[in-house]
């Protein structure tokens, strides 16, 4: 690698450290407050708030990095075009061609950093955010059943408990299904237990009532039975149970290239949707040096203005909104159809193409404009009449 690759590459790297820092921060501070607030309404410790926005970092870094590269590419063109360096590179016999050779190693390195994250990180993060959440699922008390206070764990429940005893009994509990206009049961009893079992929390109510109010209209039957103990399985009503289910994305992408019967009934999926994720993920990292390319190439187009670059980078930039949206649309169709996942690498080509487009334009010599031209076109024939009015 020569001096002059060494430099665009440390300018490059430099501006996407930037960058990457911005936009990652941006990025994960608007999800990380969402997250926030349900988690201490929940009321959940501050360290459990740490993990869990720590937990969904990876998937953050590996959604902003190839847009930093963009960033980073556009910005470090521009500087260098308004500070007369690549005029000078393109003088000392550098073509474009040329130029785009640190970028593509800049773009394959950011691809990288992509792979790492998409292929080992991400799919780690997952899994153990998914494990916390079914650990915080279970922890059934801490979530729904604070003394003091209504809650409303999903749409026509309603749970009340006057207090904690210090052995874990829930004293004076009110429960009100009303999911069911036609169908409402209201339970009430003097204590209750919290048992856990394989679909999630159950409540053993002691010593209580349950009112039924069936029917809507002018002559509704309400029922009314007391018991000294009832099992309510709260948790399968409000989906805290064991779902009996993981998502695909937890799982490595050798695993999903290679589909087990036991991954398969984890995840009730399909084999061809696990290798439709595994080639989602193998595609997203080649998105990274096509980016970095577009924001260099287009760039390099057209010559030098007062007015700045402002075209080429608004080119840019659509080319990088048109090449990501071929990769949600070819994503979309993919989902529908695991049997079309090739269609994941074609916004890989098709911005590849782009990129070749856009340098061979910038490698081509540039026509001198219409009056230069005119002013040149006279000056063939006056030279050889003054010659001829020379010679005696």
């Amino acid at each position: 690698m020569t001096r002059i690759d060494r430099y665009i590459l440390g300018q490059m790297l430099t501006l996407f450290g930037f960058f990457a820092l911005v936009l990652v921060s941006v990025y994960w501070i608007n999800r990380a407050v969402s997250l926030f607030d349900d988690l201490l309404n929940d009321g959940q410790t501050a360290m459990v708030v740490l993990e869990f926005t720590v937990l969904t970092l990876p998937l953050v870094i590996s959604v902003v990095l190839p847009v930093a590269a963009f960033a980073a590419t556009a910005y470090g063109a521009n500087r260098m075009a308004n500070e007369s360096e690549l005029v000078a590179m393109q003088s000392a016999g550098l073509s474009p061609w040329r130029l785009a050779r640190p970028v593509l190693v800049f773009g394959v390195f950011v691809g990288l950093m992509v792979a790492v994250l998409v292929h080992g990180l991400v799919p780690m993060a997952r899994a153990r955010l998914a494990e916390r959440q079914a650990e915080l699922a279970q922890n059934f008390t801490a979530q729904f059943l604070r003394p003091g206070t209504f809650r409303y764990p999903t749409d026509g429940i309603t749970l009340f408990i006057r207090d904690v005893a210090t052995d874990g009994r829930l004293l004076d509990l009110f429960i009100e299904d009303a999911r069911d206009p036609g169908d409402q049961t209201t339970y009430t009893a003097q204590e209750a237990l919290v048992v856990r079992k394989d679909s999630g929390p159950v409540l053993i109510l002691l010593r209580g009532m349950a009112q039924n109010l069936r029917g809507t209209g002018d002559a509704p039957r309400l029922s009314l039975t007391r018991f000294d103990e009832l099992s309510y399985d709260i948790g399968a009503m409000i989906g805290t149970g064991t779902r009996g289910g993981r998502d695909l994305r937890d799982y490595g992408t050798p695993r999903l290239l290679r589909p087990d019967a036991e991954m398969l009934a984890a995840t009730g999926a399909q084999a061809d949707d696990a290798r439709r994720e595994a080639h989602e993920r193998i595609a997203q990292p080649l998105l990274a040096p096509i980016a970095a390319l577009i924001g260099f190439a287009t760039l390099l187009i057209g010559g030098y203005s007062r007015f700045g670059v402002w075209r080429q980078v608004l080119w840019a930039i659509l080319g990088l909104i048109g090449v990501q949206f071929l990769t949600n649309a070819a994503a979309n169709e993919a989902g529908r159809d695991a049997a079309l996942w090739p269609l994941l690498y074609l916004p890989a080509l098709l911005g590849a193409g782009l990129c070749v487009v856009l340098l061979w334009l910038a490698s081509r010599p540039r026509r001198l404009r219409g009056g230069a031209a005119a002013a040149a076109g006279p000056a063939g024939p006056a030279g050889p009449a003054g010659a001829e009015g020379a010679v005696p």
